[in-house]
C-alpha cells in the first residue's frame, strides 16, 4: 500500500478556481486501477491550502495515476493558479 499526501497552495484569489480543478480529479482518479482512496481537503484556517490524501495498491498504480490524461489536464489548468509547486510526500505505515 502506498499513501501519498500532496499539499497544494493557490495564489491569492485563485482558491475557487483551483478547488474546481482539484474536484474534477476526484471521480476519474477514484476509478483508476489500484486506487484505494482519493480524498481532497481544503484548510478551514487558510482557504488557499488544499491537501489530497491518496491510497494506492502499489507504487506502479501511483505512478500510472500521474501519467493519466486527467492529471495532465489538471496540471495545465492549475499551473497559473498555484502559489508554489505542490509538495508531494509518500508515506508508509509504521508498525508497532
Amino acid at each position: 500500500m502506498v499513501r501519498i499526501m500532496a499539499r497544494i497552495t493557490a495564489r491569492a484569489g485563485g482558491d475557487r478556481q483551483l478547488r474546481a480543478v482539484l474536484q474534477d480529479l476526484l471521480g476519474p482518479s477514484r476509478q483508476e486501477a489500484g486506487c484505494v482512496s482519493y480524498e481532497l481537503f481544503q484548510n478551514e484556517d487558510d482557504p488557499l491550502e488544499f491537501v489530497t490524501v491518496e491510497q494506492w495498491s502499489d507504487q506502479a498504480a501511483a505512478d500510472a495515476h500521474l501519467a493519466t490524461p486527467h492529471v495532465a489536464t489538471a496540471i495545465t489548468l492549475a499551473s497559473e493558479l498555484l502559489a508554489q509547486a505542490p509538495l508531494i510526500h509518500r508515506f508508509t505505515p509504521v508498525v508497532g
